[in-house]
């Protein structure tokens, strides 16, 4: 598999300059963060493969304008043609804004998916936009790495651990590649190629992402008008909400059928307030 890493510098050989067929050759690109929206757009809409991406400490627009075409897989494990990929982003945080994290909070990240990476036997790319914590970081608050991915790569023992934020063009002599194990640490500012053995996978699934974490946006629940049953539904996302619908035929407000569901222990008055709707 050919895969094109970017982050934090625009290519002009691949925006200002590109020429027809210049991506041909690609058959995934990873985006390491801190990189206009309209770039990634442009990147996958020019390329015959897909685009996943990671949030950088300056990619706050994100939110608003996000990159058409693109997955972000910011806290989550993913497996493209047999590859697995987990992505996270952000950075060391240094001061007010989104994508920054203490060194506790990455950690809380990274345990965010153990079960999903034991489930999937591992991983084999991560994507993240800040180094890990002495390997390709700067001593500087900004630019300091996180001892979490140290940990993540000790542990799982990916092939590859791709990242940005340290410029190469303001560090000339700083290394791009460097090891941690078996691990190659390397740093894609503006662009990297790289290419990697394919895995087996099934014929039928190529080209398809699989989400091997929970990705969807919590979906909103609504109470229908008329119904004989009681039905209890349970949904994860972060908390867990217990709702009960009257078996009366007229509908009722949300406030009195929306019981909230904290660690197995409700609410005594809610439930009170939800058994006489009953």
């Amino acid at each position: 598999m050919r895969i094109l890493a970017v982050s934090d510098e625009e290519c002009p050989a691949l925006w200002d300059y590109y020429t027809p067929g210049k991506l041909d050759e690609y058959d995934l690109i990873l985006g390491c963060g801190d990189l206009k929206s309209s770039y990634l757009s442009f990147l996958v809409t020019m390329s015959r493969g897909r685009l996943l991406y990671v949030p950088g400490n300056h990619d706050d627009s994100y939110d608003k304008n996000p990159p058409g075409g693109c997955e972000n897989i910011d806290g989550h494990l993913v497996e493209y043609n047999g590859i697995r990929i987990l992505g996270l982003g952000g950075s060391m945080r240094y001061r007010p804004g989104p994508n920054q994290y203490t060194d506790r909070e990455m950690e809380k990240r990274v345990r965010s998916v153990r079960h999903a990476l034991k489930k999937s036997g591992g991983v084999d790319i991560v994507i993240a936009h800040a180094p890990p914590k002495g390997i390709g970081d700067l001593e500087d608050p900004a630019h300091t790495g996180f001892e979490a991915f140290v940990e993540l790569i000790d542990e799982y023992k990916p092939a590859l651990f791709l990242h940005g934020h340290t410029h190469l063009r303001y560090l000339p002599s700083f290394p791009r590649e460097q090891k941690r194990g078996e691990t190659r640490v390397i740093n894609v500012s503006e662009r990297y190629r790289l290419e990697i053995p394919d895995r087996p996978f099934p014929a039928e699934r190529a080209g398809e992402l699989i989400w091997r974490t929970r990705h969807r946006e919590k979906e909103e629940l609504h109470l229908p008008h008329s119904t004989k049953d009681t039905r209890i539904r349970f949904w994860k996302a972060g908390v867990f909400s217990l709702m009960f619908v009257s078996r009366k035929r007229t509908p009722r407000p949300s406030p009195e059928c929306l019981v909230p569901y904290m660690g197995g222990a409700v609410c005594r008055s809610a439930r009170s307030a939800a058994r006489r709707s009953l």
